[in-house]
């Protein structure tokens, strides 16, 4: 009856009570997971009564409820139990409402589910022991773990840390191989997670790729497209071509793609355009560009897009064709394109946008990209598209303002202009330039500042700085024009005023490099050493590899006198010119004011091997080995000299005194013969064939030329200006090493071509035996310090200045 169906179900609930909470009683063995995972279970037997096997009490009288249809009915929960008596189904008092238990009668509380609170209740009932992990929870664990190194591995991945998302995603592999074994030895392979193992997979052939490990790549990924349980494993074909195009397997990888477009439903335009560009970039390595055009055109016509559009162009471009050019261009302008107007770019940029929307960053990259590809394909094709480049570029800036690409119709328009600049055409490129005169603001101050570039450079400084004040008129902030003006004032010798210009366009352009050059040689000019290299050295951080500005700063170390510094800035400088001249002869120099003559040589000898034109380096060689009396070293450097300025005679008298030094008489009295029948007039040849001729024993030819000496000299003194009348000349400067420290620092320090040091002149007067015209003169000064004494003090006309 129904009462006995409710006693089974409040037997049923406190089971389930029991369940919770650990206690003893029906059912209290089973635990939660079981209980609730389990559908369909009976429900549990009814316990037996407290008064002899009788059923549980109702809340009314603590007692078995009475079935209508007498004792012996059998229950829905059980068997049949005998009744104890019959009693009316009505009562007086309605049930649970004056029915007090011990607890409402001594608290005057009614609480007929014993919720009444913790004195009410008693203690908490002791917490269940948590049992040892089964098999199942055990397995679920490992998996977790496999998830969990899956994520890290990806993260690194993202943050380029490529090794160690590699060994995150081994760690993965090796976790997941030995859950599946769990599984299959507890009897589980039915739970196995297909899912996880191809992730697994995949995220470890991913790994091997980003880390060069091609091979393990391609076995990995071949793994899982081999497996039939993973649903559309074909795709990943895509990546093994993309591997077998990095190592430059065209063919495989052209493969690889086709396979992959197999599975790729006609649902998927995107994906399948995707596969196909790749496709077609395999065909353009390969050299194929016709079947390349099949897969451009291919997505041109279903999906078309920037990227493939561009490359389309350069594969008409490639095979010459004009006219397909002319509309694979067209089709690249009809592609739809991300623009914005000036009130979005604003909205953009403005200061309370967040620098971390990565929408925005996204939006930003794709109008970059395509501006690039528009601007790149118009000046590519400019020049082949017609005969005529003036008609490419015409035609060029026609169609994009026809697809409303103004500013880079502009831009080829300013093109054509410089391209008339690179044909000397200047008055075609300044009226080009001087037609944006009277058009918008930008475009004004665009060709302005191109005006005034070719006005400077033409020498037109007048125009120059004209044009540059106009540009700066439409845009006071425009650093290149402040910089042409600063230009023209610093060849007008304008420094300061030069110096204030520089200085403004680096406040309006940071990283004008210009601006920051220009200010720093102004620097260097206006002796401000300090300043100029703190400027040379931020522009090397900028551009370390610009050998101008190392340059400058090796040599203003040089200027502010720190030898140790300029040696260093200088072999910075000869490692990236190693061939340079120059820089080798500047090193020699510095190591000769350090007074190291052998790396002075070596440096000297470097720069001569590799410039053996450098008189410079020739006459330092030669006197370096007169010093150290080589002189059969000596003689080749000064016969080179003497090749190099034939018609200088003074390096043949340097021949002929080597030949002197060195004991060959004989053949030096035949070149002094040569050169005073080349030089008749010469009074230092003639004094030399006196004394070799007197050394020789030759007499009869001695008088010969003692009387064309005098002759010689009395011609001169006739010749010469009265002693009153010749001003005075001061003596030179001494410089230490040749060519002092001005030498090889361009034309922005140095005015011609640098002469010898007071030490060569010493060296080769050395040479060439340096006679006096008056044998009865006082001596000469001594040299400078470096020069030999025992070679070179004595000037008179004696037998010192002949080898003994």
């Amino acid at each position: 009856g129904v009462p006995t169906a409710i006693a089974a179900a409040v037997a049923a609930g406190r089971c389930v009570q029991a369940a919770m909470y650990g206690q003893g009683g029906g059912g209290g063995g089973d635990d939660l997971y079981d209980f609730g995972a389990s559908e369909g279970v009976p429900v549990p037997p009814v316990p037996p009564s407290r008064a002899g096997g009788a059923p549980p009490g109702t809340s009314m009288r603590g007692t078995g409820l009475a079935s209508r249809a007498g004792p012996g009915l059998m229950s829905r929960a059980g068997g049949s139990q005998p009744m104890e008596e019959n009693r009316p189904m009505t009562a007086v008092r309605a049930a649970g409402y004056t029915s007090a238990g011990k607890q409402q009668a001594t608290t005057g509380i009614f609480d007929p589910t014993g919720q009444g609170g913790p004195a009410a209740r008693g203690p908490a009932p002791p917490l269940a022991e948590k049992r040892d992990n089964s098999p199942e929870d055990m397995c679920r664990e490992i998996e977790k773990e496999v998830n969990k190194l899956i994520e890290e591995s990806a993260q690194l991945a993202a943050e380029k840390q490529a090794l160690r998302a590699l060994d995150k995603a081994k760690e993965a592999g090796k976790r997941e191989r030995h859950l599946c074994k769990q599984r299959e030895q507890n009897g589980l392979s039915e739970q196995i997670n297909i899912d996880l193992t191809y992730s697994v997979c995949f995220n470890l052939a991913n790994q091997y790729h980003a880390n060069g490990l091609y091979s393990e790549a391609l076995n990995t990924y071949s793994l899982i497209v081999k497996n039939k349980q993973y649903a559309q494993s074909g795709r990943l074909r895509v990546n093994m071509g993309n591997i077998y195009y990095e190592q430059g397997k065209y063919p495989a990888a052209i493969k690889m793609y086709r396979m992959a477009l197999d599975q790729i439903p006609a649902t998927g335009k995107e994906v399948k355009s995707k596969i196909l560009r790749n496709i077609g970039n395999a065909f353009v390595r390969l050299g194929q560009f016709q079947d390349a055009l099949s897969s451009y055109e291919q997505i041109m016509e279903s999906a078309p897009d920037v990227h493939t559009g561009f490359n389309l162009v350069l594969c008409y471009y490639a095979l010459g064709d004009r006219e397909r050019q002319r509309r694979g261009f067209t089709k690249l302008l009809s592609v739809r394109q991300i623009q914005m107007d000036a009130d979005e770019l604003e909205t953009m940029n403005a200061a309370d946008i967040s620098e971390d929307d990565g929408m925005k960053a996204a939006l930003r990259e794709r109008i970059r990209a395509s501006h690039k590809y528009l601007s790149t394909a118009s000046k590519l094709l400019v020049n082949t598209i017609d005969a005529d480049v003036v008609a490419g570029y015409e035609w060029v800036a026609e169609a994009l303002s026809t697809a409303g690409q103004h500013e880079l119709a502009t831009e080829m328009s300013i093109g054509k202009a410089l391209h008339f600049m690179r044909s000397r055409q200047f008055d075609k490129a300044v009226e080009t330039l001087k037609s944006y005169e009277k058009q918008e603001a930008s475009l004004v101050a665009h060709a302005a500042t191109n005006l005034s570039f070719i006005y400077f450079h033409e020498g037109d400084f007048g125009n120059a700085v004209k044009y540059a004040d106009l540009a700066m008129r439409h845009n006071r902030y425009n650093a290149k024009a402040l910089v042409n003006k600063g230009n023209c004032l610093f060849l007008k010798g304008e420094l300061e005023h030069a110096r204030a210009l520089y200085q403004e366009a680096m406040g309006a352009e940071a990283d004008c490099l210009e601006a920051v050059y220009n200010l720093a040689t102004v620097n260097k000019r206006l002796g401000d050493h300090v300043s100029a290299l703190g400027l040379f050295e931020k522009l090397h951080q900028i551009i370390p590899h610009s050998i101008e500005v190392i340059w400058q700063i090796a040599d203003l170390f040089d200027l502010s006198s720190q030898p140790r510094m300029a040696i260093k800035w200088f072999k910075i400088l000869s490692a990236r010119v190693p061939t340079d001249p120059s820089v080798l002869s500047r090193l020699g120099n510095i190591y000769l004011k350090e007074d190291d003559e052998s790396q002075a040589y070596h440096y000297h000898h470097e720069s001569y091997r590799y410039y053996p034109v450098d008189m410079n380096v020739i006459s330092w060689l030669g006197a370096y080995f007169v010093k150290n009396e080589m002189y059969e070293k000596a003689v080749e450097y000064f016969e080179r000299a003497a090749q190099i300025q034939p018609a200088e005679v003074k390096w043949k008298l340097m021949v002929a005194s080597c030949h002197r030094r060195s004991g060959d008489y004989q053949l030096a009295f035949e070149i002094y013969q040569r050169i005073h029948s080349d030089y008749p007039e010469n009074v230092e040849c003639l004094r030399y064939l006196v004394h070799i001729c007197d050394d020789l024993g030759k007499k009869d030819q001695v008088h010969e030329y003692v009387v064309k000496l005098r002759k010689a000299e009395r011609a001169i003194e006739a010749s010469a200006p009265p002693p009153e009348s010749q001003p005075h000349m001061p003596p030179p400067q001494h410089q230490a090493g040749y060519g002092g420290s001005d030498q090889y620092r361009g034309t922005e320090d140095s005015q011609g071509e640098p002469g010898p040091s007071a030490f060569q002149q010493a060296m080769m007067a050395a040479a060439a035996g340096a006679p006096r015209a008056a044998p009865m003169q006082s001596k000469a000064a001594k040299p400078p310090s470096g020069a030999d004494d025992d070679l070179f003090a004595d000037d008179d006309l004696d037998d010192n200045l002949l080898p003994s």
